[in-house]
């Protein structure tokens, strides 16, 4: 969760989409994601990447190993301290869900986010809209769901009622960023509820973020 407490992400990973997974009971780490980021980083496209740690270490464990085993780079990242209880996220009946290609999203947000800061998205029987409004002007996006000769670019709306709320588009274009990872993202909205976005990852993983929404003063 950020520091606002406005965004929260998830990643899961099933122990099936790993190539070898071993772990005897749970266990906690504290990570700076910082520092991963920058070890992993390192590390090249082909590369295979073995991570281990212990209840009783302070440390998480990085290998890397080239595809033809020529080449082999290990790295100790020290754990931190997490103080704040782990984070639930409670189960939501979301009353619309919709799907749309990755790349449509991430034109969507980096496109309103240079005329205003928040972003109203409604979900209706007929599509979705996106509308934006600042002191340059407005725009809106509309989408319908109708079939195309290509399955990828149908835009599909499951909806029990019509929702419409407003969400900071700076949350919104920064996960933009994780787009590349699959061709398709949903995205489920509830009255009052944060917003879930979520993105396909490997074979079964998936990352989700969540926004609340923000309301007008």
């Amino acid at each position: 969760m950020d520091s606002s407490h406005v965004s929260l992400v998830s990643l899961i990973i099933p122990s099936d989409d790993f190539d070898v997974f071993k772990c005897e009971k749970p266990i906690t780490l504290g990570l700076n994601l910082n520092s991963f980021y920058k070890i992993l980083k390192c590390s090249s496209n082909d590369d295979s990447i073995f991570i281990s740690s212990s209840d009783v270490s302070d440390i998480l464990i990085i290998i890397f190993e080239s595809i033809n085993n020529d080449r082999i780079s290990e790295f100790e990242l020290k754990l931190i301290k997490i103080d704040t209880e782990p984070l639930g996220i409670p189960e939501t009946e979301y009353s619309a869900t919709i799907s749309i290609t990755s790349s449509e999203y991430r034109r969507i947000s980096s496109e309103m986010i240079t005329l205003g800061d928040t972003m109203q998205i409604g979900i209706s029987k007929e599509g979705i809209k996106f509308e934006v409004e600042g002191d340059i002007g407005k725009a809106t996006v509309f989408l319908k769901q109708m079939e195309k000769e290509n399955e990828v670019d149908v835009v599909k709306i499951n909806i029990s009622e019509p929702v419409k709320m407003g969400f900071a588009l700076r949350y919104l274009n920064s996960f933009s960023k994780a787009t590349p990872l699959c061709e398709k993202i949903t995205l489920k909205l509830c009255k009052d509820f944060p917003l879930q976005l979520e993105f396909k990852v490997i074979k079964s993983g998936f990352i989700r973020f969540y926004l609340a929404p923000k309301y007008e003063e």
